[in-house]
C-alpha cells in the first residue's frame, strides 16, 4: 500500500492507496509504446538539432552569415546550455503546479518557437538569446520526459525504458552528422 497525504481545510489526513502498485502490474502494451515513441521523438530532434547547430559555426562566422566571432559562437553554445539548466529548474517546478502534461506541450512550442526564431536572429545577442530560450525549452522537456517515464512505464521496464528514450538523442545527433557530411561532398 501506498501512503498518501491529502490536506483540506487545515487538516491533514492519510489515505491509502495501491493505484502506483496497480499501475506498475499492467501489461506493456499499445499506450506504453505511444508513450515511449512520443517522447523518443523529441530527443531524436534534440540531438539532430543541436548537431545541426553545430555545424553550422562555419556559416555563422562568414559575412554572408551573422558574422560572429569563435567567442560568440563559444557564448551561444554555453548560453544553450545554460538554458537547458534553467529550464529544467524553471519547468520542473512548474511541472509539479500545472501538472506534466500541460507543460510538456508548453515546452515543445517554447523550444520549437525558439529553434524557428534562431533562424530569424539578426545579431550575436539575439542568436546567442534565442540558443538560451531554446536550451530552456529543452530543459523543460527535460523534466517532463523523465517523470512521464516515471509515472507511465511500469517499474520492471522503467530503467530499459528511460535508456532507450534518453539515448535516442544519439539516433538524431547521428543523423545531423550524416547530413553535414553530405553537404560538405
Amino acid at each position: 500500500m501506498h501512503k498518501a497525504t491529502e490536506v483540506e481545510s487545515g487538516r491533514s489526513e492519510t489515505i491509502d492507496t495501491d493505484i502506483p502498485a496497480r499501475l506498475d502490474a499492467l501489461p506493456f502494451g499499445r499506450f506504453h509504446l505511444l508513450v515511449i515513441s512520443a517522447l523518443g521523438i523529441s530527443w531524436i530532434l534534440d540531438g539532430l538539432e543541436v548537431t545541426l547547430a553545430g555545424a553550422l559555426s562555419g556559416e555563422l562566422k562568414a559575412s554572408s552569415g551573422l558574422n560572429l566571432s569563435d567567442a560568440q559562437i563559444g557564448i551561444a553554445g554555453s548560453s544553450y546550455l545554460c538554458g537547458a539548466v534553467v529550464g529544467a529548474f524553471f519547468f520542473g517546478w512548474l511541472t509539479d503546479r500545472l501538472g506534466r502534461k500541460k507543460l510538456f506541450s508548453i515546452t515543445l512550442a517554447v523550444y520549437l518557437a525558439a529553434t524557428a526564431a534562431t533562424v530569424l536572429s539578426w545579431d550575436a545577442w539575439s542568436f546567442i538569446a534565442f540558443r538560451f530560450l531554446t536550451g530552456a525549452g529543452i530543459g523543460g522537456e527535460y523534466a517532463a520526459i523523465n517523470s512521464a517515464i516515471q509515472e507511465l512505464i511500469p517499474a520492471r521496464l522503467r530503467g530499459w525504458t528511460d535508456l532507450l528514450i534518453n539515448g535516442s538523442f544519439w539516433i538524431g545527433a547521428a543523423a545531423g552528422a550524416v547530413r553535414r557530411a553530405e553537404t560538405r561532398s
